[in-house]
């Protein structure tokens, strides 16, 4: 006798039924064991994945750093795939009916199938954003040794070179146009960015085989091509090896870290470069990004222009406001980038994140270069929580508090001195917003001349 389409339609309803909450369909069959192992490991694996997303959220993220974590999670994820699918194929075995006909063994294969590829498609996809995520670490970030207690207990700061390079099709090599410290409190997250113009001149070099070749601050080859800026640090070492010597890896980044050091008076424990192509590519990823123009900005090479007010841009968009000297100059540029930086870390939300991860993580293994140590992320991912909600100051070091051609070095580590003071609990508010925002002594998007201002104030 045939079974007719109801009796289907409950086996497979069942089978739906199964697929939510596995052991229904076994239980209904008779197969109380079986039912009741299943149902209980369903819960299990359910309680376990509410806990990771809710009270064990930051233990999570700490794990999301670490490569043989991530390693697991990919197993992990597939082996919940296969037993899912596993889960559903047994479950329509048990109840499905006996003398299906050609029509309706199809129609069967064909939702056992959908509901297998429903269960599979978020495991196979958590594991992929788990191997990439996996292939960014160990191609960015060294090993390093691993912590054995907190490297913040003896640290009071982090301090972090930020730069942002230049490749430019009708030069060799790469220029650091962008030069920014973070220094961070790793008590608060309070952090200071200290700015660096590209053009500062006859820097002091860190002792050793630079300083001999340099003894009164570096000055290149003296000509048109390379007059000996602050910029050409990076590129002269990578063309130079015996200038910094033992390192076969980052030397230009190696030089530079040294010496921005010396001219701040401070350690500089960790350097991070991005080339500026890599960044556009990030922001198209994510989207794009929204920041105040504070007055028009020639774009393009046939007469566009970026217009005042409050815009979207794209990554190209973005690259140029970040960029751009025409009818401004360098230390205006500086302070647009210290807002664009500011406004990507604000707006990067976790699903802008997700939908763009693969484009992201592509952009960062091409173009960003550091020497943070894959031991250290877990930390600093903690502190970059503390950063989200605490103060962010900015000090850049440009006309008219320091004399580009003729730096009065002592000066600018005073100031850093008096920048990393404990700053008291009244000011650390953004001014009124009834007080002037820039200083008549600065150009729009800079800081005031010896005085750290907030990136709220300042952008």
């Amino acid at each position: 006798m045939r079974t007719d389409w109801r009796n289907l339609g409950q086996a497979l309803g069942l089978t739906l039924a199964s697929a939510m909450v596995w052991g229904i369909a076994h239980l209904v069959a008779g197969r109380t064991r079986a039912g009741l192992a299943l149902a209980g490991a369903y819960t299990v694996l359910l309680a376990t994945v509410t806990m990771a997303v809710t009270a064990l959220r930051p233990a999570l993220l700490e794990l999301a750093v670490r490569p043989n974590w991530l390693t697991g999670l990919i197993m992990t994820a597939l082996a919940i795939g296969f037993c899912w699918s596993a889960v559903i194929i047994s479950s329509y075995r048990l109840v499905r009916p006996p003398d299906l006909d050609k029509v309706e063994r199809g129609i069967a294969r064909g939702v056992i199938s959908l509901l297998c590829v429903l269960v599979i498609a978020p495991m196979a996809y958590a594991g992929r954003l788990a191997y990439v995520s996996r292939d960014v670490l160990l191609t960015v970030f060294n090993g390093g040794v691993p912590l054995r207690q907190d490297p913040w207990a003896r640290k009071p700061r982090l301090n972090i070179l930020l730069v942002g390079a230049d490749a430019a099709k009708n030069r060799p090599g790469a220029r650091t146009d962008s030069m920014t410290v973070a220094s961070v409190d790793t008590r608060t997250g309070d952090t200071v960015l200290f700015g660096l113009p590209r053009n500062l001149e006859h820097v002091p070099m860190p002792a050793g085989p630079a300083r001999n070749a340099f003894p009164w601050g570096f000055s290149g080859d003296g000509d048109e091509t390379t007059p000996g800026l602050l910029n050409e640090v990076y590129q002269w070492a990578e063309d130079h090896p015996a200038i910094v010597p033992g390192t076969h890896r980052d030397r230009g980044m190696r030089l530079l870290r040294d010496t921005v050091g010396g001219i701040l008076g401070v350690h500089i424990d960790y350097y991070a470069m991005l080339d500026m192509k890599g960044f556009a590519q990030i922001i198209n990823a994510m989207g794009g990004v929204t920041v105040t123009i504070r007055q028009n900005i020639p774009y393009g090479l046939e007469g566009g222009v970026l217009e005042a007010g409050r815009r979207r841009l794209d990554g190209q968009q973005a690259l140029w406001y970040g960029r751009s000297r025409t009818d401004s100059d360098d230390y205006v540029r500086m302070g647009r980038q210290k807002c664009l930086l500011n406004a990507v870390a604000k707006q990067a939300d976790p699903m802008a994140v997700l939908r763009g991860f693969e484009r992201i993580a592509d952009a960062t293994k091409r173009y960003v270069t550091t020497d943070v140590p894959q031991s250290m992320l877990p930390a600093m991912l903690d502190l970059s929580e503390k950063i989200k909600s605490a103060h962010i100051r900015s000090l850049q070091f440009v006309p008219p508090l320091v004399n580009t051609a003729d730096p009065d070095w002592d000066l600018i580590r005073r100031e850093v001195g008096k920048a990393l003071r404990p700053q008291h609990p009244r000011d650390k508010h953004p001014r009124p917003r009834h007080a002037p925002r820039w200083s008549p002594h600065t150009s729009k998007g800079t800081s005031s001349p010896g005085t750290a201002q907030s990136l709220d104030t300042i952008c």
